[in-house]
Protein backbone atom coordinates (compact mmCIF):
# COMPACT_ATOMS: atom_id res chain seq x y z
CA UNK A 1 0.00 0.00 0.00
CA UNK A 2 0.97 3.85 -0.57
CA UNK A 3 2.37 5.21 2.76
CA UNK A 4 1.67 8.53 1.86
CA UNK A 5 -2.25 7.18 1.27
CA UNK A 6 -2.44 4.88 3.94
CA UNK A 7 -2.50 7.23 6.38
CA UNK A 8 -5.04 9.68 4.43
CA UNK A 9 -7.80 6.73 4.18
CA UNK A 10 -6.61 4.47 6.88
CA UNK A 11 -8.06 6.34 9.71
CA UNK A 12 -11.56 5.62 11.46
CA UNK A 13 -12.75 9.82 11.33
CA UNK A 14 -11.74 12.32 9.48
CA UNK A 15 -10.57 15.78 11.49
CA UNK A 16 -12.92 17.64 9.38
CA UNK A 17 -16.28 17.84 8.87
CA UNK A 18 -17.45 18.42 5.22
CA UNK A 19 -20.89 19.68 5.96
CA UNK A 20 -19.60 21.78 8.60
CA UNK A 21 -16.57 23.34 6.55
CA UNK A 22 -19.59 23.96 3.89
CA UNK A 23 -22.27 25.43 6.59
CA UNK A 24 -20.09 27.63 8.83
CA UNK A 25 -17.91 29.44 5.43
CA UNK A 26 -14.15 27.29 5.95
CA UNK A 27 -12.17 27.00 3.17
CA UNK A 28 -10.58 23.58 2.69
CA UNK A 29 -7.09 23.02 0.44
CA UNK A 30 -6.68 20.34 -1.00
CA UNK A 31 -3.08 19.43 -2.71
CA UNK A 32 -3.49 16.56 -4.88
CA UNK A 33 -0.01 16.59 -6.97
CA UNK A 34 0.34 13.39 -8.82
CA UNK A 35 3.97 14.04 -8.73
CA UNK A 36 3.86 12.90 -5.05
CA UNK A 37 0.97 10.34 -4.92
CA UNK A 38 0.75 9.03 -8.44
CA UNK A 39 -2.64 9.11 -11.15
CA UNK A 40 -4.75 6.83 -9.21
CA UNK A 41 -4.32 7.57 -6.21
CA UNK A 42 -4.88 11.43 -6.88
CA UNK A 43 -7.18 10.77 -9.08
CA UNK A 44 -9.08 8.54 -6.35
CA UNK A 45 -9.03 11.31 -3.34
CA UNK A 46 -10.24 13.51 -5.81
CA UNK A 47 -13.82 11.71 -6.67
CA UNK A 48 -13.73 10.59 -2.48
CA UNK A 49 -13.77 14.70 -1.77
CA UNK A 50 -15.67 15.69 -4.84
CA UNK A 51 -18.60 13.06 -3.39
CA UNK A 52 -18.11 14.32 0.44
CA UNK A 53 -19.10 18.08 -1.09
CA UNK A 54 -22.01 16.74 -2.81
CA UNK A 55 -23.18 14.63 -0.25
CA UNK A 56 -23.06 17.36 2.05
CA UNK A 57 -24.80 20.03 -0.05
CA UNK A 58 -27.68 17.32 -0.87
CA UNK A 59 -27.84 17.00 3.09
CA UNK A 60 -29.04 20.70 2.98
CA UNK A 61 -32.13 19.26 2.58
CA UNK A 62 -32.59 19.39 6.36
CA UNK A 63 -32.69 23.90 6.29
CA UNK A 64 -34.55 25.80 4.89
CA UNK A 65 -33.38 27.32 1.71
CA UNK A 66 -32.95 30.55 2.67
CA UNK A 67 -31.00 29.55 5.62
CA UNK A 68 -28.16 27.59 3.29
CA UNK A 69 -24.76 29.43 3.41
CA UNK A 70 -23.36 30.35 -0.28
CA UNK A 71 -20.14 27.75 -0.78
CA UNK A 72 -17.65 27.15 -3.45
CA UNK A 73 -15.73 24.51 -4.46
CA UNK A 74 -13.51 24.81 -7.04
CA UNK A 75 -11.81 21.87 -8.76
CA UNK A 76 -8.58 22.21 -11.08
CA UNK A 77 -8.08 19.37 -13.59
CA UNK A 78 -11.55 18.51 -13.01
CA UNK A 79 -11.63 15.97 -15.78
CA UNK A 80 -9.50 13.76 -13.57
CA UNK A 81 -12.05 13.54 -10.99
CA UNK A 82 -15.16 13.16 -13.07
CA UNK A 83 -17.59 10.67 -12.64
CA UNK A 84 -21.50 10.35 -13.25
CA UNK A 85 -22.09 12.47 -10.42
CA UNK A 86 -21.00 15.87 -12.14
CA UNK A 87 -24.15 16.15 -13.82
CA UNK A 88 -26.02 15.53 -10.76
CA UNK A 89 -23.96 18.66 -9.45
CA UNK A 90 -24.10 20.76 -12.06
CA UNK A 91 -28.13 20.41 -12.48
CA UNK A 92 -29.11 19.99 -8.33
CA UNK A 93 -26.30 21.55 -6.55
CA UNK A 94 -27.34 25.24 -6.57
CA UNK A 95 -30.89 24.95 -4.95
CA UNK A 96 -28.38 23.88 -1.88
CA UNK A 97 -25.94 27.50 -2.82
CA UNK A 98 -23.23 25.14 -3.54
CA UNK A 99 -21.60 26.95 -6.84
CA UNK A 100 -19.11 24.74 -8.80
CA UNK A 101 -16.10 26.37 -10.41
CA UNK A 102 -14.60 23.53 -13.11
CA UNK A 103 -11.16 23.91 -14.19
CA UNK A 104 -9.13 22.37 -17.28
CA UNK A 105 -7.08 23.03 -20.25
CA UNK A 106 -9.03 22.61 -23.17
CA UNK A 107 -12.91 21.16 -24.18
CA UNK A 108 -11.40 18.09 -25.64
CA UNK A 109 -10.71 16.70 -22.31
CA UNK A 110 -14.08 15.92 -21.78
CA UNK A 111 -16.43 13.35 -22.75
CA UNK A 112 -19.59 13.90 -24.71
CA UNK A 113 -21.51 13.51 -21.47
CA UNK A 114 -19.57 15.57 -19.04
CA UNK A 115 -19.69 18.31 -21.83
CA UNK A 116 -22.94 18.53 -22.28
CA UNK A 117 -24.15 18.09 -18.43
CA UNK A 118 -21.41 21.24 -18.33
CA UNK A 119 -22.66 23.37 -21.08
CA UNK A 120 -25.97 22.33 -20.67
CA UNK A 121 -26.50 23.86 -16.90
CA UNK A 122 -24.68 27.32 -17.97
CA UNK A 123 -26.79 30.20 -18.78
CA UNK A 124 -23.88 33.02 -18.85
CA UNK A 125 -20.15 32.96 -20.72
CA UNK A 126 -17.10 34.28 -19.92
CA UNK A 127 -14.31 33.62 -22.42
CA UNK A 128 -11.17 34.33 -22.10
CA UNK A 129 -8.33 33.96 -24.80
CA UNK A 130 -8.82 30.08 -26.03
CA UNK A 131 -7.22 27.62 -28.95
CA UNK A 132 -8.19 27.67 -31.85
CA UNK A 133 -10.29 24.31 -31.23
CA UNK A 134 -11.94 25.92 -28.21
CA UNK A 135 -12.61 29.11 -29.61
CA UNK A 136 -14.83 27.09 -33.05
CA UNK A 137 -16.57 25.78 -29.94
CA UNK A 138 -17.40 28.83 -27.97
CA UNK A 139 -18.37 30.60 -30.84
CA UNK A 140 -21.87 29.50 -31.45
CA UNK A 141 -22.09 31.50 -28.06
CA UNK A 142 -21.33 34.66 -29.12
CA UNK A 143 -22.48 34.36 -32.80
CA UNK A 144 -22.99 37.01 -34.71
CA UNK A 145 -20.94 39.44 -32.90
CA UNK A 146 -17.62 37.62 -32.43
CA UNK A 147 -15.95 35.70 -34.52
CA UNK A 148 -13.09 32.68 -33.78
CA UNK A 149 -10.56 35.09 -34.43
CA UNK A 150 -11.77 37.46 -31.99
CA UNK A 151 -11.77 35.19 -28.81
CA UNK A 152 -8.42 33.80 -30.23
CA UNK A 153 -6.27 37.33 -29.91
CA UNK A 154 -7.83 39.12 -26.69
CA UNK A 155 -5.28 40.32 -24.21
CA UNK A 156 -3.53 39.43 -21.19
CA UNK A 157 -6.45 40.15 -18.99
CA UNK A 158 -9.76 40.79 -20.64
CA UNK A 159 -12.08 38.51 -21.82
CA UNK A 160 -15.63 38.49 -23.76
CA UNK A 161 -18.89 37.84 -21.77
CA UNK A 162 -22.52 36.94 -22.10
CA UNK A 163 -25.00 37.01 -19.39
CA UNK A 164 -28.25 35.63 -19.19
CA UNK A 165 -30.26 38.64 -17.23
CA UNK A 166 -33.54 37.77 -16.02
CA UNK A 167 -34.12 34.83 -18.42
CA UNK A 168 -32.55 36.96 -21.54
CA UNK A 169 -29.32 36.65 -23.46
CA UNK A 170 -27.64 40.26 -23.46
CA UNK A 171 -25.29 41.18 -25.98
CA UNK A 172 -21.95 39.97 -25.38
CA UNK A 173 -19.54 42.75 -23.94
CA UNK A 174 -15.72 43.08 -23.35
CA UNK A 175 -14.06 43.46 -19.57
CA UNK A 176 -11.20 44.01 -18.29
CA UNK A 177 -10.02 41.69 -14.54
CA UNK A 178 -8.04 42.73 -12.00
CA UNK A 179 -4.44 41.44 -11.43
CA UNK A 180 -3.74 39.12 -8.92
CA UNK A 181 -2.74 40.28 -5.79
CA UNK A 182 0.96 39.25 -4.77
CA UNK A 183 1.62 36.22 -2.95
CA UNK A 184 2.27 36.43 0.93
CA UNK A 185 4.60 33.50 1.96
CA UNK A 186 4.39 35.00 5.51
CA UNK A 187 0.86 34.38 6.14
CA UNK A 188 0.53 31.46 4.17
CA UNK A 189 2.93 29.92 6.38
CA UNK A 190 0.99 31.19 9.69
CA UNK A 191 -2.25 30.00 8.04
CA UNK A 192 -0.97 26.35 7.24
CA UNK A 193 0.75 26.03 11.00
CA UNK A 194 -2.69 26.96 12.21
CA UNK A 195 -4.31 24.58 9.86
CA UNK A 196 -1.76 21.91 11.39
CA UNK A 197 -2.14 22.85 14.85
CA UNK A 198 -6.06 21.94 15.13
CA UNK A 199 -6.83 19.56 12.39
CA UNK A 200 -3.64 17.54 11.97
CA UNK A 201 -2.36 14.55 13.42
CA UNK A 202 1.53 13.22 13.58
CA UNK A 203 1.91 10.57 10.48
CA UNK A 204 3.40 8.20 13.66
CA UNK A 205 0.34 8.33 15.79
CA UNK A 206 -1.75 7.27 12.67
CA UNK A 207 0.22 4.61 11.96
CA UNK A 208 0.45 2.98 15.18
CA UNK A 209 -3.35 3.46 15.63
CA UNK A 210 -3.85 1.56 12.32
CA UNK A 211 -1.05 -1.17 13.51
CA UNK A 212 -3.44 -1.63 16.52
CA UNK A 213 -6.39 -1.88 15.00
CA UNK A 214 -4.59 -4.61 12.20
CA UNK A 215 -3.26 -6.73 15.27
CA UNK A 216 -7.06 -7.11 16.78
Amino acid sequence: ANDYMRVIIGQERSAFNFREIMDEGKILLVNLSKGRIGDLNANLLGMIIVGKFLMAALGRADIPESERRDFNVVIDEFQNFTTDSIATILSEARKYRLSVTLAHQFIAQLNDKTRDAVFGNVGSFIAFRVGVQDAEFLVKQFEPFLAVEDLVNVDNYNAYVKLLVRGETARPFNIQTFVTAPYNEAEASALYARSMSRYGVPKEEVERTIRHRLQQ
